[in-house]
This record gives C-alpha cells, structure tokens and sequence, in this order.
C-alpha cells in the first residue's frame, strides 16, 4: 500500500515553475529519501503536500485520503525551529502539541521521547537556553509524539553534532522497524545512502533520477570497476589474463592484483570460478561502484 501517491503535483510563482508535474509514489514503511540543490524545490514540494501552501495544479494522497484534514493527526512533520516557544520547556512543548493533534500524554510519555531523541537531561529545561542542535532534536521529539504513522523530517541531523546525528539516523530506522513511513530530505549524502530504501533527486523542480540505490548505481553507470587480490607468483602472471580475458575489459595486472571492467555483476562469481579452477586462490575482491554523491552531482 502507498503511504504518499503525487500526480502530476506543480507550483507556479509568477512566471517561474519551482515544482514541474512532479509524480511519485511512496509505499508504507519505506524511508525515502528527497535530494535536491539548494532551490531545486524540495521544500515547496514538502509544503504542499503537508498542506502549507496550495499547489497550482496536480493531486496528491496521504495514507489513501485526499483531505489532509481527515488524517492530520497521523501525520508527523518536524518544524521550523523558529516556530518553538523560549519560555516553554521541552515537555511543555510536547503536551501542548500533542493536544493540538488531539492526544493527551502524560509527562512520563513525553520523557519517553525525549530519551529517543537524546534530550531526557534537559526536559524541563526552557527551550529559550537551547543550542540550535537541541531545538532540532526537540522538533524531531514534536513530530513524533502523537504517534503518526507518516513523518515527514526535512535535514534532521543538520546543526547537530556527529554523535547526536548516528542517534537520530538509529531512531530512524527503529520508526521504520515500527512500521511508519517518513520522508526525509538532508544534505547529508552519506546519511542517505546508509538508511534510506529510496531515494528520489529533484534538479530545476522536477525528478531528474528515481529508484534504490542500487538501481540508481546501474543507471549511472554500464561498466564496474572489479579489483581482485590474488596468490599468483609474477613469472605466471600471464594465466589471468588468458584465465579472465573474454569477461571484460581494461584488464590490468600486476604483482599481487589485477582489476577489469565487467559490464555487470554476475560476472564477478564467474570470474573466481574459472581463477579456482586454475589453482589461483583470490583473497579478496574489492567492487568499485559510483558513489550517490557522483550520481547526486552527475
């Protein structure tokens, strides 16, 4: 089942298109993640579909309902951390909010999670004496308090430290593990490579790439690059390249390894069996692909 279904959704200001018919589906329980340049529209796609501005044309459904009104509170969004209150602490923050969705949660439930988010030694501290990183984490806590079963997070690690950062990317995942669906956006390449299972790239307010990683990776490129560790003495350096060369190309050898181009993957195993068959013990073998920031910038 679709947790997001977008069709044909765009946003016109004046003369200039910031979201171009932009269509994509999103399946429950996915973590999906949204790339884009600065500009590329990303946050008026997410305002749109959250309901914070109106698209010129297009449709979209959330959780299979097309009022946003009917599942407002199933939904998560971490917000803007201006939009906090200085003289609220972190559990003022979480009840008041958790009442405007039309759930009452005790403080106990709310230290509950503000332990996920790393925050529990300063829940009654008063939000005006926190660092940026804090008011992030703090946002993270308010978008998943009422329990939605979609979270939208838009640069959830940005402006924290590298430790906080692998404890949100860890809580993350354990709300996928839960069976929510969130859709997030960072700058962060690394991050999104390592948690999401699809990744969308926007460029000039449309989808320029779609798909998994790996399904991104074979698009972007038809040749892997495979290097291979090996136990053949230098005098017989010449049997892999008779062992290996009808199974790809660019083959260079030299004293302890060789590499090749191979036009897919299945060949990698293809190419250890022939060497095992000619008594060459393979030690290791190291497969160069492109990384999402080469796909991201390509």
């Amino acid at each position: 089942m679709t947790a997001i279904e977008i069709n044909d959704l765009t946003k016109v200001y004046g003369s200039k298109t910031v979201v171009n018919k932009v269509s994509l589906q999103v399946e429950r329980g996915e973590i999906y993640g949204f790339l884009g340049r600065n500009g590329a529209g990303k946050s008026t796609f997410i305002n749109m579909i959250t309901g914070i501005i109106r698209p010129t044309s297009g449709s979209f459904k959330l959780l299979n309902e097309e009022s946003l009104d009917k599942i407002k509170n199933r939904i998560g969004v971490l917000p803007d951390y201006s939009t906090l209150y200085d003289s609220m602490s972190a559990v003022d923050h979480l009840k008041y909010f958790s009442k405007i969705n039309g759930r009452k949660i005790s403080t106990p439930q709310c230290e509950n999670v503000l332990e996920r988010v790393g925050l529990i030694k300063d829940a009654n501290k008063k939000v005006g004496k926190y660092s940026f990183g804090m008011k992030k984490k703090l946002g993270i806590a308010q978008s998943i308090v009422h329990d939605p079963d979609l979270i939208f997070l838009d640069e959830p690690t940005s402006g924290v430290d590298a430790e906080s950062a692998l404890l949100l990317q860890s809580l993350i995942v354990s709300l996928q593990e839960e069976g929510k669906t969130i859709f997030m956006t960072s700058h962060n390449l690394n991050e999104i490579e390592k948690i999401c299972s699809k990744i969308a790239i926007m460029k000039k307010g449309s989808i320029f790439n779609e798909g998994t990683l790996i399904e991104l990776k074979n698009q972007y490129t038809s040749n892997i690059k495979v290097k291979f560790k090996h136990s053949v003495k230098e005098e017989n350096l010449n049997d892999i390249k008779d062992a290996v060369g009808n199974f790809g190309s660019n083959i260079f050898i030299k004293k302890n390894e060789f590499s090749l181009s191979v036009s897919s993957e299945d060949k990698i195993p293809a190419i250890i069996r022939i060497l095992t068959e000619r008594n060459i013990d393979i030690y290791r073998v190291i497969v160069e692909e492109p990384s999402l920031e080469e796909i991201f910038m390509g």
